[in-house]
């Protein structure tokens, strides 16, 4: 059985980022079961929620990545602040700062004052990342060398699955174990708190580098949002203004059944089964 939350929970803000809906990497259905346990006055959506990279190569957009629109939009419907600040993947929508589609907002970058009286910048994070914006076609082997890794990591966790255990994310492992990309990540880290500091701010909350995180670097505090293709995680800011990382796989963890072993992937199927 799953280990998962018996009832909706209820949060000030939620940061979500690197969706890259229209990537077979991405995990849309988990995505899903996420929005339907989790409510907040305002989301962000940090960059890389549809990928148009991807998309300019082949055309993939299943019913799923449908549905995580239809359900953002819903949200919206009904009163929660959206804020959509776009990435590098989905840039196209830098050129309508301002605009509203279906009552969500389009930002370049936002500042979020918590509950507690905290400024946060809120971006992407690729205006820091020197390959994106001065080699685009290293940009572009990279996320092609990416997609390779994705789909050893499918591959992989299908075997996991068939074995009954929980998904764990071989990509990621792979990532943290090459030093130039752990180098990486601690220069993104370090000039993405520097930003926050030159505009004054307490904090930094971003996405782009997959790598979910909350930590302090020179007296700001570095929040990482992750994303929904390796690590399903988000993070939601209480009603006292703490914020807390979520991971997504780690809350519903399934247990292949008894015949078979063949896993139920998401919580929703789980609830629509019993029902």
């Amino acid at each position: 059985m799953p280990v998962a939350p018996t009832e909706t929970r209820q949060f000030r803000t939620l940061f979500i980022s690197d969706v890259h809906l229209g990537s077979k990497a991405a995990q849309a259905d988990l995505l899903i079961d996420f929005l339907r346990f989790h409510e907040a006055e305002t989301i962000y959506l940090v960059g890389d929620i549809f990928d148009g990279w991807r998309l300019k190569r082949s055309w993939h957009w299943p019913q799923s990545h449908n549905d995580v629109v239809q359900k953002l939009l819903r949200k919206a419907r009904k009163g929660t602040r959206i804020v959509y600040i776009p990435g590098n993947h989905d840039e196209v929508l830098r050129d309508f700062p301002g605009q509203h589609f279906g009552g969500i907002e389009v930002r370049q970058n936002d500042i979020h004052q918590t509950a507690d009286g905290r400024r946060f910048l809120v971006m992407h994070g690729d205006e820091f990342d020197v390959v994106v914006r001065n080699a685009r076609l290293l940009a572009y082997l990279g996320d092609w060398a990416y997609d390779a890794a994705i789909a050893i990591n499918v591959v992989f966790n299908r075997v996991r699955r068939a074995l009954g255990f929980p998904y764990w994310s071989f990509s990621s492992w792979a990532k943290l174990k090459v030093k130039n990309a752990v180098s990486f990540i601690g220069a993104f880290e370090t000039a993405l708190a520097e930003e926050a500091r030159r505009q004054n701010c307490d904090g930094v909350i971003c996405g782009h580098i997959h790598h979910a995180e909350i930590a302090t670097r020179e007296g700001i505090q570095y929040v990482n949002t992750g994303d929904w293709v390796e690590s399903c995680t988000a993070v939601a800011e209480g009603p006292d203004g703490s914020l807390e990382l979520i991971r997504w796989t780690n809350v519903v963890k399934v247990e292949g059944r008894r015949r078979g072993k063949v896993p139920v992937p998401t919580l929703a199927h789980l609830l629509d089964e019993a029902a």
